[in-house]
C-alpha cells in the first residue's frame, strides 16, 4: 500500500474485491476483461476499464482516505470526496468522432469541481480505445481526443497551458474511459523535464491541437511545508519531441526510466523550485504499459531492477498514445 502523509492512500490488488482495511473509499478502478460504467456499487464510486484480456489478470486501484465520504452521480459522471480531496469518474462510449463529446464530458467534470469547490486537479488517466486508429474522418483517434479535451480546458481561464501530470494510452475496448484526482486547498506544482519539449507545445505535427499535460505534478497538502507527493505523468521513449529507438523497446524502456529519473531528481525539482529530490527507487503504485505482449518480460525485467522492491507494479499490455512508442510508464513518489 501506499500511503500519503495527507490523508490519502492508494492500494493496487490483484483480481477479486479489496478487503476492508478500516478507511473510506473515495475511488474505485477495476481494470478488467471488459468496462464498466461508472455507477455508485456497494456505496462506493467505481468504474471499470477494459485493460485486461481474461479475467486472471485483472488488477483493481483503490483510493482510500481517513475522512469520511459522500458519493454520487452528476450527469454521467460518478464522484465521491471527503471536504479535502475529490475523486471523479467518467466514460464517453465509442463514437465516430469524439472531438465534441469528449469535450462535453471534461466541461462537466470542470463544472462539478467548481460546484462543489475542489479547484486543483492533482492527476488526470485517460484510457482511450483504437487510440492509433483514424476516425472515419481520417484523425488518429488520439489526436481527435486532444482536440476535444483541449477545447475544454479553453474554458478553464489562466489554466490552458498548466494542467496536471496525466496518462493517455489505449484500451481494449469501451471507448474512452477517463478519472481524476482533486484537492480543495492543497497546492499542486507541475514540473517539466528539461530533455523534452513540454507536451502543449509540441508542433503541429502531432495534430490540430497538442497533449494537455505536464511531466509530474508536486502535490503538498494544506498545511504542510516543502514538497508533497510526486504524481509523474505517463512517460515514454520521447526526447525533445521526437520518439527514439523505434522499433527497439529495450533502448525505449532506458530512455523512460531515464526520463523519470531526470524529472524527479533533485536539480530538476529544484529548478521548480522544489527544494527536494527523489529517484526510481522511492517511486511507489506504479503502472507499466507495454504494446507488445512478449515484450513484458524483458520490460518487468528492467522496472524489477530499476524500482524498490516495496514498489506495487502492474503491467498492461495496451497501445500507446503514438504507433511508434512500445511502452509507457508512469508512478508515484510519496513525500519522504
Amino acid at each position: 500500500m501506499t500511503t500519503h502523509p495527507n490523508g490519502l492512500h492508494c492500494r493496487l490488488l490483484p483480481s477479486g474485491e479489496p478487503a476492508p482495511s478500516g478507511r473510506h473509499v473515495l475511488g474505485r478502478i477495476a481494470f478488467m476483461d471488459h468496462h464498466r460504467a461508472p455507477a455508485i456499487r456497494a456505496g462506493v464510486a467505481d468504474m471499470g476499464v477494459h485493460l485486461a484480456k481474461d479475467g486472471n489478470s485483472r488488477v483493481t486501484e483503490v483510493w482510500e482516505t481517513d475522512a469520511p465520504v459522500t458519493s454520487g452521480m452528476y450527469q454521467d459522471l460518478v464522484y465521491a470526496h471527503d471536504g479535502e480531496y475529490l475523486f471523479c469518474a467518467g466514460q464517453v462510449p465509442a463514437n465516430r468522432s469524439y472531438r465534441e463529446p469528449v469535450r462535453d464530458a471534461y466541461r462537466t467534470a470542470f463544472d462539478l469541481l467548481a460546484k462543489l469547490d475542489y479547484p486543483t486537479v492533482m492527476r488526470i488517466w485517460q484510457f482511450i480505445t483504437d487510440i492509433n486508429r483514424a476516425n472515419p474522418d481520417g484523425l488518429e483517434v488520439y489526436r481527435d481526443f486532444c482536440l476535444g479535451r483541449a477545447e475544454a480546458v479553453d474554458r478553464l481561464l489562466g489554466r490552458a497551458d498548466d494542467m496536471p501530470a496525466a496518462t493517455g494510452v489505449g484500451a481494449l475496448g469501451g471507448g474512452i474511459s477517463w478519472y481524476l484526482l482533486a484537492s480543495r486547498s492543497g497546492r499542486a506544482r507541475n514540473i517539466e523535464n528539461p530533455l523534452q519539449v513540454p507536451a502543449p507545445s509540441y508542433p503541429h505535427r502531432y495534430g490540430p491541437r497538442p497533449p494537455k499535460f505536464a511531466r509530474a505534478t508536486c502535490f503538498t497538502p494544506s498545511g504542510l511545508e516543502g514538497a508533497g507527493d510526486l504524481f509523474v505523468a505517463g512517460t515514454a521513449g520521447i526526447l525533445g519531441h521526437r520518439t527514439v529507438h523505434a522499433g527497439d523497446v529495450e533502448k525505449q524502456c532506458d530512455v523512460t526510466l531515464g526520463n523519470i529519473a531526470t524529472v524527479i531528481g533533485r536539480e530538476n525539482l529544484l529548478a521548480h523550485g522544489i527544494d527536494d529530490g527523489r529517484t526510481l527507487k522511492d517511486l511507489r503504485f506504479v503502472k507499466v504499459y507495454v504494446r507488445h505482449e512478449e515484450d513484458v518480460p524483458l520490460v518487468a525485467a528492467k522496472c524489477e531492477q530499476a524500482f524498490s522492491d516495496r514498489a506495487e507494479i502492474a503491467y498492461f499490455t495496451v497501445d500507446i498514445c503514438r504507433s511508434d512508442l512500445l511502452v509507457e510508464i508512469e508512478g508515484i513518489a510519496p513525500r519522504p
